[in-house]
């Protein structure tokens, strides 16, 4: 923010009309389509009547008609859960050591981080399926396998998320400070850089979370059963509960990036030194 001649501050970007129109834009852009899911699902063989018959049905519990749903629901978020293990036990020391012992790789690191995104999933699977019958032959033909697959398809959004955090902390400077008080490494990595890296490991598990609720064409392909496979198979006979599932998963994962945001906003201001004080 810079000073104008007249001693008024310089407020740079758009002005206040500007970015009320461009919220309500992208309100909309992404609100329509859930309240015209929404709509559809409260649709009853009478044009212009309503009801949340077949949202208490799914609530309720008392049929079986759904249970491949929740098969697939259960599925989606264990493999939800392995994916943000495999991404963060593999992912985060791989970019801590580089930043720290080799940053002549840091680039080949983005590169290859980045590269899944750059494949068609359909192309990716096509090279997975001879791994997966090496996989299938030792850990077995469980839906949680997928995890393998999932940690590289979500690799692009992970680095981002970690690389960015990364890239605002001077890592090098606290760990030779931590271990010239004689910490070790591993109390260096656990004690010292990941809870400055907690912002980035947050992002970094909410966008694996939301990109492995929403995978369909690997599982599809791998003759596995996640939340998406399921839906498809669902959305056959009713079309309606299909999209309940949808939208409930959509909404989700909005509601988890947006509490991700809140806490990483609320350590921020946390942290911010109150002024007047040194």
């Amino acid at each position: 923010m810079a000073a104008v001649s007249g001693g008024a501050p310089l407020r740079l970007g758009p002005g206040p009309v500007v970015r009320t129109v461009i919220w309500v834009v992208l309100g909309a852009f992404f609100l329509i389509p859930l309240f015209s899911m929404l709509e559809f699902t409260l649709r009853t063989a009478k044009p212009g009547v309503y009801s949340f018959d077949r949202w208490a049905g799914v609530f309720s519990g008392g049929t079986t008609l759904y249970d491949r749903v929740y098969q697939g629901l259960g599925n989606s978020l264990v493999l939800a859960v392995v994916t943000v293990a495999i991404v963060l036990l593999v992912l985060l020391p791989t970019i801590v050591l580089v930043e720290l012992r080799f940053p002549q790789l840091r680039r080949l690191l983005e590169a290859v981080c980045l590269l899944p995104i750059m494949i068609p999933a359909i192309v990716m699977v096509v090279g997975l399926a001879p791994t997966y019958a090496v996989v299938t032959s030792i850990f077995g033909s469980g839906a949680w396998t997928l995890a393998f697959a999932y940690g590289i398809t979500v690799l692009p959004f992970a680095y981002r998320a970690i690389q960015s955090n990364v890239a605002a902390v001077d890592l090098v400077t606290l760990s030779e400070a931590a271990r010239s008080l004689g910490a070790g490494w591993g109390a260096v990595f656990w004690r010292v850089l990941t809870p400055n890296l907690r912002r980035g490991i947050l992002a970094a598990s909410a966008l694996s979370v939301a990109v492995v609720l929403g995978e369909f064409t690997i599982a599809s392909l791998l003759s596995r059963v996640n939340l998406q496979t399921s839906l498809l198979l669902v959305s056959q006979s009713d079309p309606f509960v299909a999209v309940i599932f949808a939208l409930l998963a959509l909404v989700f994962a909005f509601v988890l990036l947006v509490v991700v945001d809140r806490v990483v906003g609320a350590r921020r201001r946390a942290r911010r030194p109150v002024k007047g004080t040194p």
